[in-house]
C-alpha cells in the first residue's frame, strides 16, 4: 500500500491518537469531501472490497452522521456520532461511536483543515475516554484503512480539479 510521506499517524498523549496528511487541492474542496455524503461514500471506505450503502450527514451543530460498510462475507460495520463545531472549512469536531464498538466508550474527533499554498494538510485528532481504548485502537491497524481511503481521496480531489480545469 502506497503511504505518502506526508501520512503520519502518533499518539501525542495517553488519549489522543492524530492523524495527518496533505492532499494537493484547496482546502474547501477537501472539507466538501469529508462532510458531503456523494464524495465521502467514494473514498472513505478502508480497505479494497468494502462498500458504504448509509451514508446521512446532517451538517450542523447537533447534527448526526451515520456510516456502515459493507464487505462480502463480513458482518456489517456501522457507527456514528454528532457534531459539535463546525467551522467551515477549517475545522469539524464531533463524537465517534461504532455499533458494535472494539474500543470502550466513545471518542472525540477534532479534524483541522489548513491549507499551506496548494496543499491542504488535514489533522484528525481523536481522543478518547481512556489509554485503554486509545491503544485498543493503535492495536486495530486503523492506519492502514485510512491510508487506503485517504489514497483514494487523493485520486477523487485530483479528478475533481481535472473536471475543474476542463470547465474553466
Amino acid at each position: 500500500m502506497y503511504y505518502p510521506d506526508s501520512f503520519q499517524v502518533s499518539a501525542p498523549t495517553d488519549l489522543e491518537i492524530e492523524i495527518s496528511r496533505d492532499f494537493h487541492a484547496p482546502r474547501q474542496l477537501v472539507f466538501d469531501a469529508f462532510t458531503k455524503p456523494e464524495l465521502v461514500r467514494r473514498w472513505l471506505l478502508g480497505p479494497d472490497g468494502w462498500s458504504m450503502p448509509v451514508c446521512e450527514i446532517d451538517l450542523k451543530v447537533g447534527g448526526a452522521y451515520r456510516y456502515v460498510w459493507r464487505k462480502n462475507g463480513v458482518k456489517d460495520m456501522g457507527m456514528g456520532g454528532l457534531f459539535r463545531e463546525i467551522a467551515p472549512p477549517s475545522r469539524l469536531v464531533a463524537t465517534e461511536k461504532f455499533d458494535e464498538s472494539w474500543y470502550p466508550g466513545e471518542a472525540l474527533n477534532t479534524t483541522l483543515f489548513v491549507e499551506q499554498g496548494p496543499v491542504t494538510r488535514t489533522r484528525i485528532i481523536v481522543r478518547y475516554e481512556s489509554k485503554e481504548a486509545r491503544d485498543t485502537a493503535r492495536r486495530s491497524g486503523m492506519e492502514h484503512g485510512m491510508a487506503a481511503g485517504y489514497n483514494r481521496l487523493e485520486e477523487l480531489l485530483s479528478s475533481m480539479l481535472a473536471e475543474r480545469a476542463e470547465g474553466a
